[in-house]
């Protein structure tokens, strides 16, 4: 049967009021650390509850609306992780950025979506330039320190996309830094890297603590403040500009471009990495959807096409730009 001629359905709207179940579910569950202890051999409900010090019926029916949704497997009256689950959810994984739970489902964030109503009555969040983009906002910290995981596979990404592994002598300039990653991945393959950090001073300190892990920290270098007023001085070849544009209007984000190019080496390179939505903006879903995320948070922020990035740019005095994709986001590469 085509889908034309399908009978009408409720079941979407439903799922969708019935959604923040799923949430609460992915929550619980990584919290109780029940996918570690899945990959750890518990793998039916009695030995899973003793595990992870819960109920057994609580247990069993988690369990099962996890199977339900794709996070795991049940066979019999045993679970099993699923590929996704065992790579992004065992905190044995390399890969596992269930640390994430920690800022997305912040309650600052959260309740930017309780009157989603009057936020879009308004066109922005409803506490303004108080959200977000708040100065030294300390939700920032907990970004920094919640993160991280998520953004290493892009930040070597970026590394080979620039080829740092060729070691040029670079004067780095890595704005909104947070966590720090990708200045910090650039330096671990670039040994004449050096970077200077753009971030308020607390956020500055996780970044200070992942360059000294990485054994970076004498190459790591601070400058603590307000990314549109530190002064950055000047001769970068290389500027680092990742998940920062999306919490800004367009008059914003190119006040701040006209910053970094004044701060770029003729021969500069900047790196963009955002959420950056097709032409028709409700595609790829991700990216796309993005956009709410920065009107329920922000005053005026958007998830920008392609092409409208690269206006900004252009407006700002910049050269040519080029996209690539970088995993769920997009890389932007602009010349001076």
């Amino acid at each position: 049967m085509s889908a034309s001629s399908a009978q009408p359905s409720p079941e979407l709207i439903f799922d969708t009021l019935n959604a923040y179940q799923r949430t609460a579910a992915l929550k619980a569950a990584i919290e109780l650390d029940l996918f570690t202890a899945i990959g750890e051999g518990a793998n039916t409900a009695a030995a899973l509850a003793k595990r992870c010090n819960a109920s057994e019926r609580g247990v069993r029916i988690l369990c099962d609306y996890l199977a339900i949704h794709g996070l795991l497997t049940k066979d019999t009256n045993r679970y099993a992780l699923t590929r996704d689950s065992a790579l992004f959810l065992d905190r044995r994984s390399p890969a596992c950025i269930a640390s994430a739970v920690g800022f997305l489902l912040h309650p600052d964030l959260m309740n930017n979506f309780q009157d989603l109503t009057a936020v879009v009555r308004q066109g922005g969040s409803l506490q303004g330039d108080k959200g977000t983009a708040e100065p030294d906002n300390p939700i920032w910290v907990d970004f920094a320190r919640s993160m991280a995981p998520l953004q290493r596979p892009g930040a070597e990404g970026v590394a080979a996309i620039l080829d740092a592994d060729a070691g040029e002598k670079w004067k780095v300039l890595d704005i909104a830094a947070g966590h720090g990653v990708y200045g910090v991945t650039v330096a671990k393959h670039n040994p004449n890297a050096e970077i200077f950090a753009v971030d308020w001073p607390s956020v500055l300190r996780v970044a200070t603590e992942n360059a000294r892990a990485a054994g970076v920290e004498s190459r790591h270098h601070l400058l603590p403040g307000n990314a549109f007023e530190v002064d950055f001085g000047s001769g970068y070849d290389v500027v680092l500009l990742t998940g920062f544009l999306h919490h800004f209007d367009p008059p914003a984000i190119e006040t701040l471009l006209r910053k970094i190019h004044s701060a770029l080496a003729p021969n500069g390179r900047v790196v963009t990495v955002e959420f950056v939505p097709n032409e028709d903006r409700i595609s790829p879903p991700m990216p796309a959807s993005f956009s709410l995320m920065m009107l329920g948070s922000t005053e005026g922020g958007d998830a920008y096409t392609f092409k409208e990035l690269d206006a900004m740019f252009r407006d700002a005095g910049f050269g040519e730009s080029t996209e690539q994709p970088l995993g769920p986001q997009t890389l932007i590469l602009t010349k001076y």
